[in-house]
C-alpha cells in the first residue's frame, strides 16, 4: 500500500508540474531521442560494413558451388552443386540483392546527413567508395539494377527504374575517380570504420584497388576503358600490403557472429560440405602449402565423428576434393560411385574428403574478407601482361603468391590459418610468372585466393570474366540449366509484384529471359 501511495504521488506531481508549465513542448521532448542534429552520421559507416561483410547462405548455397570450390552431396545444396532447386532455392535468389540494398540504406542516410557540410568531405568520400563496392556485387550477379535511382524510398519513388550495366559501370568509374581524388589524409576520417580504424591513406588505396577491379571486369567489353581506368589506379595507388586488406572482424558475443560460420555449423551443412575437388586438385597439382591451412578430414571414423564440432586432421597428403554433382542415394551418382573415392569413414559416406578446417572457418567471430592486396596485385599483374602501363607483372604476380598466403592468417583474430615463411618463399621462388601462360596463372590464383578467403561472389565474377578454371558442368536430374555452368543469378521472386514496369523492361533490356543463362553485359562470349 505505501508504495502504491508514493507511486501515486509521484504521477500527480508529475501530472501537476506539467500541466502549470508554459514550456510544455521542452519538458515533453526526449532528451535522449536521435535527431538529424544530434545523430553522428559515423556510426551509420560500421552498419553498412558489417552488414554487406555477412554472406552466409547468400554466397555458399549457389555460387561457392557454380563455381566448385565447395561440393557438397547434402540434398539442400543440389541447388548450387547440381544446378536442382531444392528447398526454398529460389527464396535465395533476393538474398545478395537484400543485403546490399539494405546496406546501401545506411549509406544514403549517412549522406543525407552530412550533406554541405565540409566538415565531413572524407566522410562523404568514404561513403561513394562503399556505395560503388556495394552495388558492384549486385550487378555483377543479377545484371541491369536500380543505381541512379536507388535510396529514393523516402522521397517516394519505390519503383525506381533499373540502370543498364554499361551505364553502372560508367558511373561507378567516375564516381570512384572523384571520391578518390578527394580524400585528404590530412584530415579526419571516420570515427566509425570497421576496415581501417578512419585511416584515410588506406581508403584512398582501397579506393584506386576498386577503380581497378572495376577496369579489370570490362576486359571483354570495353577494353580500351579497361586500359584507362587500370592504369588511373596504378598511377594513383593501389593497395600495398596485407595491412590494406578490406574485412571486418565480426564479434558474436555481442550479436554479430559470422553469417558463413552460422551456416556451417548448422549439422547437415557440417557433416556435408566439403572443399570440392577442382580446387583441392588444383592446389596439389603445385604442392601449394595452403591446403594444410584450409583442410581437414575429421579425426574419428563414423557419422558422428563426422558431426562433432571439434578440430579433424590437417596432414598435407590426406586432403582430398569432393566432386561435384553427387549425392547419398545410393544410385549412379551416389558419393561412392565417384571416381578415386577415398572410402568411407565408418558410416560416414563423405567422411574422408577435405572440409574447411573447423578452426579456420568455423570461428563464430571469424573475419569476413572482401577485397585483399592480393587481388589486385593480380590485377596489376593481369593488365602489364595485357602491355597496359601497370608495372611489371612478375613482381606484381610474386607479390599476389606471398600475399595471398599470408593473408589466411587474417581469418580469425587469433590466427589459425598460418602458411610459415620458408614454405611461402619456396613455392614463390619455384612458380614464377611464365608469359605463354601467365592469364591462366594470374586467374587461377585468383581463383585460389577468393575461395580460400571465403570469397565466393568474387570468384563467381572473376570465372565468368577470365574463363578460369575451365569448369565442366554438372550433369544431373531435374537441373534448371543443363548443359553449361550458371551465369547468372535471377532476380528476386517478387521484383514482378513490386517493380513490375522495371522488372519487365530490364529483362527485356538483358535478352528477353530473367534465367540461370543470361550473361549479364560484361560477360560476353
Amino acid at each position: 500500500m505505501k508504495k502504491r501511495l508514493i507511486y501515486g504521488w509521484l504521477i500527480a506531481g508529475a501530472t501537476l508540474a506539467t500541466s502549470c508549465t508554459k514550456n510544455f513542448d521542452k519538458v515533453n521532448t526526449d532528451p535522449y531521442k536521435a535527431t538529424a542534429e544530434n545523430f553522428n552520421p559515423n556510426f551509420l559507416v560500421s552498419q553498412a560494413q558489417i552488414q554487406f561483410s555477412q554472406t552466409g547462405y547468400d554466397q555458399l548455397l549457389f555460387q561457392s558451388m557454380w563455381v566448385q570450390s565447395l561440393a557438397s552431396t547434402f540434398d539442400y545444396y543440389a541447388n548450387g552443386d547440381k544446378y536442382v532447386l531444392r528447398g526454398s532455392g529460389t527464396g535465395y535468389y533476393n538474398r545478395t540483392w537484400n543485403r546490399a540494398y539494405g546496406a546501401l540504406t545506411f549509406i544514403d542516410e549517412m549522406k543525407n546527413l552530412i550533406q554541405g557540410k565540409a566538415e565531413y568531405g572524407n566522410l562523404d568520400a568514404c561513403g561513394t567508395i562503399l556505395r560503388v563496392m556495394f552495388i558492384q556485387r549486385v550487378t555483377d550477379l543479377y545484371g541491369d539494377v536500380p543505381y541512379s535511382q536507388e535510396g529514393q524510398a523516402k522521397s517516394g519513388n519505390v519503383t525506381p527504374v533499373f540502370d543498364k550495366q554499361q551505364d553502372i559501370y560508367k558511373a561507378m568509374l567516375s564516381q570512384l575517380e572523384t571520391a578518390t581524388a578527394a580524400l585528404d589524409p590530412s584530415k579526419a576520417g571516420p570515427t566509425s570504420d570497421l576496415f581501417y580504424g578512419g585511416d584515410v591513406a588506406k581508403w584512398k588505396r582501397l579506393g584506386y584497388s576498386l577503380m581497378l577491379k572495376a577496369a579489370m571486369r570490362l576486359t571483354k567489353v570495353d577494353p580500351a576503358t579497361a586500359k584507362t581506368y587500370a592504369e588511373k589506379a596504378y598511377a594513383g595507388g593501389t593497395m600495398t600490403s596485407i595491412a590494406d586488406n578490406a574485412k571486418v572482424l565480426t564479434d558474436y558475443a555481442n550479436g554479430n557472429g559470422n553469417s558463413n560460420t552460422d551456416a556451417l555449423l548448422v549439422p547437415d551443412d557440417f557433416r556435408e560440405v566439403r572443399w570440392g575437388k577442382t580446387l583441392i586438385d588444383f592446389m596439389k597439382s603445385s604442392t601449394d602449402p595452403r591446403v594444410s591451412a584450409i583442410a581437414e578430414i575429421s579425426n574419428g571414423t563414423g557419422k558422428a565423428a563426422n558431426e562433432t564440432l571439434a578440430p579433424g586432421n590437417n596432414t598435407y597428403a590426406l586432403q582430398v576434393g569432393m566432386p561435384n554433382g553427387y549425392d547419398l542415394n545410393g544410385g549412379a551418382t551416389d558419393i561412392s560411385k565417384a571416381p578415386n573415392y577415398p572410402g568411407a569413414s565408418g558410416d560416414a559416406p563423405v567422411g574422408k574428403y577435405s572440409r574447411p578446417r573447423f578452426a579456420v572457418y568455423d570461428d563464430r567471430s571469424a573475419v569476413n574478407v572482401i577485397y585483399t592486396y592480393g587481388e589486385s596485385e593480380l590485377l596489376l599483374a593481369e593488365a602489364a601482361t595485357r602491355g597496359w602501363n601497370t608495372g611489371s607483372a612478375t613482381t606484381h604476380y610474386a607479390n599476389a603468391l606471398a600475399a595471398d598466403m599470408k593473408s589466411l592468417a587474417q581469418l580469425n583474430n587469433t590466427a589459425q590459418a598460418v602458411v610459415d615463411d620458408a614454405s611461402i618463399n619456396t613455392y614463390v621462388a619455384a612458380h614464377p610468372l611464365i608469359a605463354a601462360t601467365a592469364l591462366q596463372q594470374i586467374n587461377m590464383e585468383y581463383y585460389v585466393v577468393t575461395s580460400t578467403t571465403f570469397n565466393f561472389n568474387e570468384t563467381f565474377a572473376n570465372w565468368r570474366r577470365s574463363g578460369y578454371p575451365v569448369l565442366t558442368p554438372v550433369t544431373y536430374q531435374g537441373q534448371y540449366l543443363s548443359g553449361s555452368v550458371p551465369r547468372r543469378m535471377p532476380y528476386p521472386i517478387t521484383l514482378p509484384q513490386t517493380n513490375s514496369a522495371n522488372y519487365q523492361a530490364a529483362v527485356t533490356s538483358m535478352g528477353g529471359k530473367d534465367d540461370f543463362a543470361t550473361r549479364v553485359w560484361w560477360d560476353k562470349q
